[in-house]
This record gives structure tokens, C-alpha cells and sequence, in this order.
């Protein structure tokens, strides 16, 4: 090896022993400056048979993204792949490199770093400025690598608690709990209805007639999707909502009420300043020293 390809290496920590470096330059990619390590992958046999009576057959150039010091300047490795036929079984091969998965053009150094990025507590838009990626290729990354991708589907919680939550964008996403342990089962990226119908047929009849109560918030779709996936469970109303559904109806009726009266009179001021009083628990209210109020 020449003493160049030893110190890109070095500098880049890349052991792949078929790999080697011939040069460095700049230049643009998609209008921006980038930098370029220039590099060829050797195949001195047959992949199929392992025969070393080959001929080559020229290179397949790709450029593979790897991760930079300085985001502004993205580094990328133009890898030229040999390509060879051999002349025993006549089948067609064509080096690989272990710094890149078969065709694909994200390095797995970069993968890497965006699996730690996304342990921290980085939006989407900073990982793909600081990996010179795309949004979309931060979102395969953490599709494919998630605990979610190999998630047992023979066990579901006995108690399920159904809600929803605003994530990024500001867009409603779903969340799925144990209701006893309050641990998170499942996060979707949206609340529709087949998404959610979608996640849960994942899981076979028998594991889902295991559940016994499913909590939710009075969304309607939330009931019917309960009882149609999870048949013998018991559809509980959240108590949360149900008394915020009492207060804004006591509110509601409290104004209707107010309005009747003339508008700085005994009455409207006594209905419009002192509406906590109404929502207190009776056994917080003062029953015995009494209070002025200056407002009256």
C-alpha cells in the first residue's frame, strides 16, 4: 500500500483491506463545494465459484456519503468497483466493500452517526444538516434500526390506554400505553384510523382477546376500533376528559347565564369574576370566616 492510502485511512478510520485510496480533490456536488476521496475496490476472484480465471470487465463508480468534520463541506468516497466474468462458471461479479451495504450510497459510518444523533435530543433538520443527508434517508434509518422493527407480536398488555399527541410538524400522532405500567407500547406517526387498525391486525386474534380494558378519551373512532379489535375488552372513558367535558359545559351554561343580566350589575359581576368558586370542591370552600369582595 502506498503511504497515501495508509494516511486517508488512518484519518478516516477505514480498515477494509480490498479498499484502496488513490486521491483527493474538490469539487461540487448538486451546486455545493464537497470534498472527494477517490478510491478502488479490488475482486481477484469469481464470487460463485472462487475460480481465479477472471477477466475484468471495467468499474462501476458510485459516490457514498461519509461523515465530515465540517457539515458546511460534505465529504464524499467516489469508489470504483471492479467488475469481472469468469471464465469457468461465466457469471458476472462485482467488488464490495464492507463501508457501504450493497447498493446503497450511505456509508455505514454515516448510518451510525445518525443512530447517535437520534439518541439525542436532536430535531430531524440538525442530523441531516450534521450528516449531509436527507430527511427521508434520517427517517429509514431510524425505521430500520427502531426497537420497533423487531417487535414481539405474541404479547399485547392487558390494560391499553389509547390518546393522542402533538409531535413534530405539530401534526397529532398516536400513542398506545400499558394501562398498568404505564410503559409505552406504540408511537405512530399519525392517528388515522387504518394506521392504527393496520398496526394492531399485526397481532393475531388470540393475542388481542387477551386484553381486557381499553382506556380512551372520547374520540369516536377510538370506540369502534376498540370493540372491533380487542372483543373482549371493556371500553373505559377516560376520567380526565369526562370532567373536562363537565367544566366546559358548566362554563358554557355559567355565560349563558351571565349574559341574561345587565352588564356591570350584582349579578353578571358575581357570575364573571368568581367562576373558580363554582369549580371548587365543596369541602375547599370557607364556610365560616368571611371574605369581602371588593369587586360587588
Amino acid at each position: 500500500m502506498s503511504s497515501c492510502n495508509d494516511c486517508i485511512k488512518f484519518s478516516l478510520n477505514i480498515k477494509d483491506p480490498l479498499l484502496e485510496f488513490l486521491d483527493i480533490s474538490t469539487g461540487k456536488y448538486r451546486n455545493r463545494e464537497a470534498k472527494f476521496y477517490h478510491a478502488i475496490v479490488h475482486l481477484d476472484h469469481c464470487l460463485n465459484c472462487g475460480s481465479d480465471n477472471i477477466v475484468h470487465n471495467g468499474h462501476l463508480y458510485s459516490n457514498v456519503r461519509y461523515p465530515a468534520l465540517d457539515a458546511s463541506l460534505p465529504v464524499f468516497i467516489r469508489i470504483a468497483k471492479e467488475r469481472i466474468i469468469c471464465r469457468n462458471c461465466q457469471t458476472n461479479s462485482m467488488a464490495q466493500t464492507e463501508l457501504v451495504d450493497k447498493y446503497c450510497c450511505i456509508s455505514n459510518a454515516t448510518k451510525r452517526k445518525i443512530i447517535g444523533s437520534l439518541t439525542e435530543d436532536w430535531s430531524m433538520k440538525s442530523i441531516v444538516r450534521q450528516t449531509s443527508t436527507s430527511t427521508n434517508t434520517v427517517q429509514r434509518v431510524l425505521e430500520k434500526y427502531s426497537p420497533s422493527s423487531f417487535e414481539d407480536t405474541d404479547w399485547l398488555p392487558e390494560y391499553l390506554a389509547f390518546d393522542e399527541f402533538r409531535g413534530v410538524g405539530r401534526q397529532l400522532h398516536f400513542i398506545a400505553i400499558d394501562g398498568h405500567t404505564h410503559k409505552i407500547v406504540k408511537v405512530l406517526p399519525t392517528r388515522l384510523k387504518k394506521d392504527i387498525i393496520n398496526y394492531f391486525k399485526r397481532f393475531p386474534i388470540t393475542v388481542r382477546n387477551k386484553v381486557k380494558t381499553v382506556t380512551m378519551d372520547l374520540n369516536y373512532y377510538y370506540d369502534i376500533m376498540a370493540k372491533e379489535l380487542f372483543p373482549n375488552a371493556q371500553v373505559i372513558l377516560d376520567r380526565f376528559h369526562i370532567v373536562q367535558m363537565l367544566n366546559r359545559s358548566f362554563n358554557s351554561c355559567r355565560i349563558q347565564e351571565m349574559k341574561k343580566h345587565k352588564k356591570g350589575s350584582w349579578e353578571y359581576n358575581l357570575l364573571k369574576y368568581y367562576w373558580k368558586l363554582y369549580l371548587k370542591p365543596f369541602d375547599d370552600l370557607e364556610k365560616v370566616k368571611p371574605c369581602y369582595q371588593s369587586r360587588l
